[in-house]
């Protein structure tokens, strides 16, 4: 008797704007066939070795607070989209949120105090509006590393308030050494793996690259007996797009678009035929889909671009 087929979770990061969102904003999401959408509100740090978070203030976007994130599922559970809520910490100039320590205990305290009140506030919202799935932390290395004890007690204090799925988005490079997997529903990377260093890898080159990573994801797969989600993947449309896929820069870079289809469509030949594999969540997506993307475009989003179309014909199957 072979046992059902798990339904993949094709995700899209639903990036947060100033205003509400309707049906002319989701229809697109509808098209690219995509059954799931991830909601990011954030919380501000002023730097790295500060532990006050400010949140849900009248000073955000609207798709970044929780009446927003309010409005953005109901919207997207009206087009039978389901949803992770997803809540992100921004440090002040963009530095990176795996490098947050604080100096004294005191202040780690103080930290906790104030990440776990983001966290159990988002778990509130994600009750209300029945989102199937929360995300409590996005890549915060130091943060895991050095205060462990207090993961285990937020997944604790979630669950009481929160019935759905959690899982934790790791880095790429920090996901073998993330203690609390077993805790979780599902094992959460971010899946910025450099794949080649080429300046327009072809598929093949990239499906070579992914054999280096694939022991370790299938490690932690199994140990943890929890499956894999990408809870960020996809690649700039520019050269070198799979050298360092995490590259957030040089937005002056010649657009190159076949780099971006050709590391996306070898991330799906790779996992989404795995049936540990649980799917994941393209970065990023923009609600005002005809102003975006293109082939003038360097960043990220697939939208209005060739790889838009591999990741629709992916998640169709």
């Amino acid at each position: 008797m072979t046992s059902p087929k798990i339904e993949k979770i094709n995700g899209i990061s639903f990036v947060a704007s100033r205003d509400s969102i309707s049906e002319k904003h989701i229809k697109p999401v509808v098209d690219l066939n995509a059954n799931y959408a991830a909601i990011m509100p954030f919380g501000f740090i002023k730097n790295l070795q500060h532990p006050e978070i400010i949140y849900n203030t009248d000073r955000q976007w609207f798709g970044e607070t929780g009446e927003g994130v309010k409005q953005y599922v109901e919207a997207l559970k009206k087009q039978q989209i389901k949803v992770m809520i997803k809540p992100q910490i921004w440090v002040w100039r963009g530095e990176f949120t795996g490098f947050i320590k604080m100096n004294s205990e005191e202040e780690w305290q103080e930290l906790e105090k104030a990440y776990e009140n983001f966290i159990l506030d988002f778990a509130k919202v994600a009750k209300e509006v029945n989102a199937e799935m929360l995300c409590i932390g996005t890549e915060l290395e130091n943060f895991v590393a050095y205060r462990p004890k207090f993961w285990t007690q937020l997944i604790k204090k979630t669950r009481a308030i929160y019935k759905g799925k959690l899982t934790y988005a790791a880095n790429w490079n920090e996901f073998t050494k993330t203690p609390f997997w077993s805790d979780l529903d599902y094992v959460g990377i971010d899946a910025y793996f450099p794949v080649s260093n080429l300046k327009t890898p072809t598929e093949a080159d990239c499906l070579k690259g992914w054999n280096l990573h694939l022991p370790d994801i299938k490690n932690v797969q199994q140990t943890s007996k929890k499956p894999i989600l990408f809870t960020e993947f996809g690649y700039r449309s520019f050269d070198f797009s799979g050298e360092k896929p995490w590259t957030t820069g040089n937005y002056e870079a010649t657009p190159n678009l076949e780099a971006q289809t050709n590391t996306t469509k070898a991330l799906f030949e790779t996992f989404w035929k795995e049936d540990w594999f649980a799917g994941g969540f393209v970065w990023k997506w923009f609600h005002n889909y005809e102003q975006s993307g293109g082939a003038k475009d360097n960043m990220f989003t697939p939208q209005n671009k060739p790889a838009e179309e591999i990741i629709r014909q992916y998640y169709k199957n």
